[in-house]
C-alpha cells in the first residue's frame, strides 16, 4: 500500500508538531509513507532519518497555489497512491488527489476558515486511526556528539525569529546569560542563521561571547546533533524550539506575538512566557517583546537548569 500524507504549512515548528500525526498513520497502516511538503519546513533535513518516511516530495512553487494544480497531480499521478491523507481544508489540494488518480481521499472538513494547529490534527488523526494519539513530538536521529563536556549546562539560544515583533532584545539574551553563568558554568549555542548575523555578532562580542558557538554556517541537519546533546533551548517561538522538545529538550520559549495556544501547549517539555497582562491570549498581533519580564524569564531558566 502508497500512501502520501499532505502538510502543506510553511514552518519547521509545524512540521515539528505534525510528527506524531505522520508517525500514527504509518503505525496504523503497517508503512513507510511519503511526504508533501515546503521546502520551507525543512522537512527533507528534519525527517530524513525517520523511518516511518519513504520519500519527502517537495512542493515548490511550480506545484503551488492554482497555477501548479496539474503540474503537482501529474507528479504525483506517477507514483500511484493508494491513499492520501491531507491535513488542510482547501479544495485545490483535493482537486491535487483526485486527479492523481487516488481512491481514498481523507482530508479536514472543506473550507474550514481557522483551527487550532494541533488538535484538527489530532482529532483528525485519532479519527483515522481509532486510537488516541499523543501530541508529543518524538524525533528521532542517528548523529551524536561525544565531547559535550559534562561539567557545564549546554543552553541553545533561539535569538533569532521570523520578524522584528517575536523577536526579544538581544541585551536581554546577553544578561540573561551572565545571569546564569553566575550559578552554573555554561555554553551557549546561539540558533541563528546569516540574516542574523548582526544579533550573533553582538553577543559573541559580549563579556559572555567566549562560551558561545553560532549555528549560522550550520545546517539544521547540522544543528539536530547539538541540540540533542543541549540541557535546554531558551528563546523565542521559533523552528529551534519546536525542534528542541521534539529531540528531547526542555525548552523555555517567549511567546510575544504567535498564539500560544497552538504553539506552545502541545508538549510537556515546553514551558513558555507570555507578555506581561497575557495568559494564554498572545496570537499574531500581541506585539508583546516590551513586556516579557526578564525576572520572570531568568527564574523559570534556573528552574530547568536545576
Amino acid at each position: 500500500m502508497k500512501i502520501l500524507i499532505i502538510q502543506q504549512r510553511y514552518g519547521i515548528g509545524d512540521m515539528v508538531i505534525f510528527l506524531p500525526y505522520i508517525h500514527a498513520i504509518s503505525k496504523k497502516f503497517n508503512t513507510k509513507i511519503s511526504l508533501l511538503a515546503k521546502d520551507t519546513s525543512k522537512a527533507k533535513q528534519i525527517m530524513e532519518e525517520d523511518s516511518h518516511i519513504d520519500e519527502i516530495i517537495t512542493l515548490d512553487s511550480e506545484k503551488d497555489g492554482l497555477n501548479g494544480i496539474f503540474k503537482l497531480s501529474n507528479e504525483l499521478k506517477k507514483r500511484s497512491f493508494d491513499k492520501v491523507f491531507i491535513f488542510n481544508s482547501s479544495l485545490r489540494y483535493y482537486l491535487v488527489a483526485k486527479l492523481s488518480g487516488i481512491k481514498s481521499i481523507y482530508q479536514y472538513p472543506l473550507f474550514r476558515s481557522k483551527d487550532n494547529i494541533v488538535y484538527s490534527a489530532k482529532i483528525f488523526t485519532e479519527n483515522i486511526t481509532g486510537n488516541i494519539v499523543s501530541t508529543e513530538p518524538n524525533l528521532k536521529i542517528k548523529s551524536t556528539i561525544d565531547n559535550f563536556n559534562k561539567d557545564f549546562k549546554h543552553i541553545c539560544l533561539g535569538i533569532s525569529a521570523s520578524g522584528p515583533t517575536k523577536r526579544w532584545n538581544i541585551n536581554n539574551y546577553i544578561k540573561l546569560c551572565e545571569e546564569l553563568s553566575k550559578i552554573k558554568k555554561c555554553k551557549f549555542y546561539v540558533a541563528g542563521g546569516k540574516n542574523d548575523i548582526k544579533l550573533i555578532n553582538e553577543f559573541k562580542k559580549s563579556e559572555i561571547g567566549k562560551n558561545c558557538q553560532s549555528f549560522e554556517e550550520l545546517s539544521i541537519k547540522e544543528t539536530l546533533p547539538i541540540i540533542k546533546n543541549c540541557d535546554c533551548y531558551i528563546g523565542s517561538d521559533t523552528g529551534f524550539a519546536h525542534l528542541s522538545v521534539a529531540l528531547g529538550v526542555k525548552a523555555l520559549t517567549l511567546f510575544m506575538d504567535s498564539p500560544v495556544m497552538a504553539y506552545g501547549k502541545y508538549s510537556e517539555r515546553m514551558s513558555v512566557i507570555e507578555p506581561e497582562g497575557e495568559k494564554n491570549t498572545t496570537s499574531h498581533d500581541t506585539l508583546g517583546s516590551e513586556r516579557i519580564s526578564f525576572e520572570k524569564t531568568l527564574l523559570k531558566a534556573k528552574e530547568i537548569l536545576v
